[in-house]
C-alpha cells in the first residue's frame, strides 16, 4: 500500500512585512484637563468639609422673653455652633445691635436667635395692654398670624344663651406675637395689644372661650 505525500505549494515572490499597529498618543491638553478636574474636585471636597466642621460664635436666648418685650443684655448668651446650611443665627458680633430691639415672638431659652425674631417697631403702644388669647386651629383667621397684623376681636354669645347683648361687641387689636402650638397642646396662644379700657373685658371673654378673631389687615 503506497502513501502519497502532500506537498505545500511554494509561493514565489516577496513575503509582505507584518503590519505594526502604532500606539495612540495621548494629547497633552486632555491630560492637563483631567489633572485640573481632579484638583478642583479635591478642593471642593476640602471646602465642604471645612464648612461643615467650622464653628462660630452666635447669639442664643438665655431666659424667656415675651413677644413685644425689649431685649436686654441679660437675655442673651454666646454659644459656639456649626455654621451648617439652614442655620441663620445672629453672630455674636451683632450683640450691640440686638440689645434694645423688641421680640417679634416669644423667645425660648436655649434656642438660637435669628434676625426675623427681632423688630424695631413698638407693638404695644401708649394706652394699650398686651393680652393672650387661646385659639383652636379652626378659630385661627389665617394659617399664621404675624406681629403687626391688624385683627378685630368679636364677642360671641354664651352657649345655649338667648342674650344678644354681646352681638355688637367688638375690639380692635394688633398682633404682637404667637406661641407655636405644640403636639400636646390644643390651642395656639396669640398675644394682642388692645386698648387699656378693653383689656379686662377681652381677658374675660377669652377665658370663657367667647372670642372670635377676624383678620382685617396684614403688615
Amino acid at each position: 500500500m503506497s502513501h502519497t505525500a502532500t506537498q505545500t505549494p511554494v509561493t514565489s515572490g516577496p513575503v509582505p512585512a507584518p503590519r505594526v499597529v502604532g500606539q495612540r498618543r495621548v494629547r497633552g491638553g486632555h491630560l492637563g484637563l483631567a489633572v485640573a478636574l481632579v484638583a478642583i474636585g479635591g478642593l471642593l471636597a476640602a471646602f465642604a468639609f471645612y464648612a461643615a466642621t467650622r464653628t462660630g460664635d452666635f447669639l442664643a436666648v438665655r431666659r424667656p422673653v415675651a413677644a413685644g418685650a425689649t431685649i436686654t443684655e441679660q437675655d442673651l448668651a454666646v454659644v459656639q455652633v456649626n455654621s451648617a446650611a439652614g442655620l441663620t443665627p445672629v453672630p455674636s458680633s451683632q450683640r450691640g445691635n440686638v440689645v434694645g430691639k423688641r421680640a417679634k415672638v416669644s423667645l425660648v431659652p436655649g434656642t438660637l436667635l435669628t434676625a426675623d425674631q427681632l423688630t424695631d417697631t413698638e407693638l404695644v403702644g401708649p394706652g394699650q395692654q398686651q393680652v393672650g388669647i387661646g385659639l383652636k386651629p379652626e378659630q385661627m383667621p389665617a394659617s399664621q398670624l404675624r406681629p403687626g397684623d391688624k385683627v378685630r376681636l368679636v364677642a360671641l354669645a354664651a352657649p345655649n344663651s338667648t342674650d344678644d347683648s354681646t352681638a355688637d361687641e367688638t375690639f380692635t387689636a394688633t398682633v404682637v406675637g404667637a406661641s407655636p402650638r405644640r403636639e400636646n397642646q390644643e390651642r395656639t396662644v396669640v398675644y394682642v395689644a388692645v386698648s387699656s379700657a378693653d383689656a379686662a373685658r377681652v381677658v374675660e371673654l377669652a377665658g370663657a372661650e367667647r372670642l372670635g378673631v377676624v383678620l382685617t389687615g396684614t403688615r
